[in-house]
């Protein structure tokens, strides 16, 4: 089989990490990387033994398929130009940053018959993965992602940055339309809100509480789950699932008629499995594990939810204005 031909648009800190993944697969061929910071370009290139460029376009008619992995502004142009080239597109999520962007590129891929994929990268997290199995008709979920502050990360909300990737995962799960959202964040050290907690309810009653913080002292990520017939937590630092289930036979537990199950498991390397996912799809010409749609359906969810969260921001700084007002009198 020939091989595919593939790029990088993007040479930040995951941009490098695309490209080391390419390198080393099996059946790609890894044409360049590109980046509009020369230097960056030519040190990821010389690393790998491949071509630097600044200018992304020099890649049209060279590559199959590109890994966009540029500042989430910009994801719809460069995104938008490889596509009308007939290339298919890994866009690091969020997928843009606006409905009608992502409408507009999933427009143009069918039109073309070409394949976008979403970096949601946690669903290629082994645990994510294990809870296919376990997960069915979640009626209360709960969130929390908490980041030490990376300054690196602020060109965008907590909600597109890091909250996004559990609205997918829960997305993903519940399938379902969401009936309200009640949302509430403030920015503390960037222009962007930092920290941000959301209340989802769904239309099959299903209720999600999400939160998401860029400026904890730790790393922490951790879900849980509740059903009808079990209770799940994930602790995805410490690589461990908790499943407690009804089982009336089950004696000598914590909890009467209920069983309690420790899983471990394996750390994997979850862009590599994301990279490969998408070779696979760009060669088989099958729809990739994360769609454009999907991707599109994260966003309008996070867009909800900073919507509210600026309304509510507004609200207040209007109700301050006044009152600062009002003891001027």
């Amino acid at each position: 089989m020939k091989k595919l031909r593939v790029g990088v648009i993007g040479t930040g800190y995951i941009g490098k990490f695309h490209a080391e993944k390419y390198a080393g697969m099996n059946g790609v061929e890894l044409v360049g990387v590109v980046d509009t910071e020369k230097e960056k370009a030519e040190d990821t290139a010389a690393t790998l033994g491949i071509s630097a460029y600044t200018n992304y376009k020099d890649l049209f008619g060279k590559v199959d398929a590109v890994s966009i992995v540029v500042p989430t502004p910009i994801h719809f142009a460069v995104s938008k130009d490889f596509l009308e080239n007939g290339i298919d597109v890994l866009i690091e999520k969020p997928i843009t940053t606006t409905l009608e962007e992502a409408d507009e590129l999933i427009k143009i891929a069918e039109s073309k018959d070409l394949i976008i994929q979403v970096g949601h990268l946690e669903r290629f997290n082994p645990a994510v993965v294990a809870l296919q199995d376990i997960v069915k008709n979640p009626r209360f979920i709960e969130s929390h992602r908490l980041s030490i502050y990376k300054e690196r990360c602020t060109d965008v909300s907590v909600v597109l940055d890091l909250m996004i990737h559990d609205i997918d995962i829960i997305l993903n799960f519940v399938r379902s339309g969401i009936k309200s959202i009640h949302a509430a964040g403030i920015p503390v050290i960037s222009k962007h809100v930092d920290i941000a907690n959301a209340r989802l309810e769904f239309e099959n009653g299903c209720v999600a509480n999400v939160t998401a913080s860029r400026i904890s002292t730790k790393n922490e990520r951790k879900i849980r789950l509740f059903q009808r017939d079990a209770y799940v937590s994930v602790d995805f630092a410490n690589h461990e699932i908790t499943v407690i289930r009804q089982n009336e036979k089950s004696s000598n537990t914590l909890i009467p008629g209920m069983e309690i199950k420790q899983l471990c498991f394996t750390k994997s390397d979850a862009l590599e499995d994301e990279l490969k996912s998408f070779v696979k799809s760009v060669q088989n010409r099958k729809a990739p594990e994360v769609t454009g749609q999907m991707g599109r359906d994260a966003l309008k969810t996070a867009l909800s939810i900073m919507k509210q969260i600026n309304k509510s921001n507004g609200s207040l700084l209007q109700t301050k204005t006044r009152i600062n007002n009002l003891e001027k009198i």
